[in-house]
């Protein structure tokens, strides 16, 4: 498919933050873009300022008349859109050009320099971290992102044609539509058991992503991982973290490469996790020719990813983070980070499982990994593309957490729970549409503070 002759792009699931970064791209290369979502949000209310149409009704007739014209038409669509769509399946019927989000960034990507960033935790925040240091380093670079950069207040970062960053999504298997010159793998745990079935299915699918690097001195993976690469760790691996301290809540740590050591590099995201995820940027860019103090300083000014343990409010009595954790090592890592920055400070957590598959395939780990928090608070699980399973409850995942600190609450009654809490450190934690409540949570806080 040549994109040069696509004009029009129309985006069934505008709303998703991988489709939206898309959107922004053919919006900036001068394409003509619109879509459909089910609900507003606060992404698709920007896409709206920035001048693409955007609707939220299933009607074939809403679709606008350029987007009818199958010879200059491209269409994108998610994988989270159900079968019996309408539009969708207008547009198979109808013979346009479907394809899925992966397929599409295969195609931009593929006469490009391509940084790929695989892993079923971490990918956002390393493909930002990595995206940051090239751009601020000079490069030219285009990166398609799964989060909004706090620097950058957007999904995308530059406008380059020579050098592009991609999230590589296992869901799917959607990262095998890529064209990787250089990748890296964070993670491999289970996940999206519902797509995989068992773990070594998807073991074999990142293996088989790995394949696609051809050079392995290419492929950087995290300590550990049953993968050949270069490993990269705390503490350990060929490129490591070493030194560590906490100095008025920065990272200060040293990279031991295998030609250099870079002392004090500073960064302030916290936890082991995202020290793992900057030193994975870090082994990258400078594998690619990037100077080792270009990329120290743009590390130091890296603000962030909203929803990766974003602060929302920093003052003295009360924190507020929010985070997208919504797998039991995810919110592992969020534990660690919170009780290495705030050991005496009384900590809420209000979690909101994500998916009822994904509850009922990780309740154990959930409920372990929940149960360390000194208080807890479930809201009902969030569905996204999922109907109900019978059993499948938050009441069923409390009833597994030991910690007797534990309550279900619905969204509605959350903002009056806390009013009432003498917690200092509230920590919201989830995938679903928690995150569309920061806003009202940040100003009940601020309000009793």
């Amino acid at each position: 498919m040549d994109l040069n002759q696509i004009h029009n792009v129309y985006f069934v699931g505008i709303g998703g933050i991988g489709m939206s970064a898309l959107a922004r791209y053919f919006k900036f290369i001068g394409k003509n873009v619109a879509g459909y979502d089910k609900t507003p949000t606060h992404l698709t209310d920007e896409l709206k300022a920035e001048g693409i149409a955007i609707h939220f009704d299933d009607k074939v007739e809403l679709i606008a008349l350029p987007f009818l014209n199958k010879e200059n038409t491209l269409v994108v669509v998610t994988p989270a859109v159900p079968k019996n769509h309408l539009q969708w399946n207008y547009f198979l019927q109808n013979g346009f050009e479907v394809k899925k989000r992966a397929e599409v960034l295969g195609i931009i990507t593929k006469d490009t320099y391509c940084f790929a960033v695989a892993g079923t935790h971490g990918k956002t925040t390393t493909s930002s971290i990595l995206g940051h240091v090239l751009y601020e380093s000079g490069l030219d670079v285009t990166a398609f992102l799964g989060g909004i950069v706090e620097n950058y207040n957007s999904n995308l970062i530059g406008s380059g044609k020579t050098i592009t960053v991609v999230e590589a999504d296992e869901f799917d298997r959607s990262f095998l539509h890529l064209h990787p010159d250089m990748a890296c793998i964070t993670s491999m745990d289970a996940d999206h058991l519902d797509i995989y079935g068992d773990t070594a299915a998807i073991e074999a699918t990142f293996r088989e992503f790995a394949d696609k690097v051809s050079d392995k001195n290419h492929l950087f993976v995290t300590n550990g991982l049953p993968l050949e690469g270069i490993t990269v760790g705390v503490n350990e691996g060929q490129f490591s973290a070493v030194n560590i301290r906490i100095e008025n809540g920065w990272y200060l740590f040293d990279v031991v490469t295998p030609y250099e050591t870079i002392t004090d590099v500073k960064f302030a995201l916290p936890g082991h996790h995202n020290l793992t995820n900057a030193l994975l940027a870090f082994a990258m860019a400078r594998t690619y020719g990037v100077e080792s103090n270009d990329i120290k300083r743009a590390l130091a000014s890296f603000k962030g990813v909203k929803r990766r343990f974003s602060y929302q409010i920093k003052k003295q009595g009360l924190v507020y983070i929010d985070d997208y954790a919504h797998h039991p090592t995810e919110i592992n890592a969020v534990y660690q980070a919170v009780t290495e920055l705030y050991p005496k400070e009384k900590v809420l957590a209000v979690f909101q499982p994500h998916l009822f598959s994904r509850t009922r395939d990780f309740a154990d780990g959930f409920a372990k990994s929940l149960s360390a928090f000194e208080n807890i608070v479930l809201l009902d699980i969030y569905p996204a593309r999922e109907l109900p399973m019978e059993g499948i409850t938050s009441k069923w995942l409390l009833d597994k957490i030991e910690n007797p600190n534990k309550k279900l609450v619905s969204k509605t009654d959350l903002l009056s729970l806390l009013k009432l809490t003498d917690a200092t450190v509230i920590v919201t934690i989830g995938a679903g549409d928690i995150g569309e409540m920061v806003p009202q949570i940040k100003t009940i806080l601020d309000e009793k503070n």
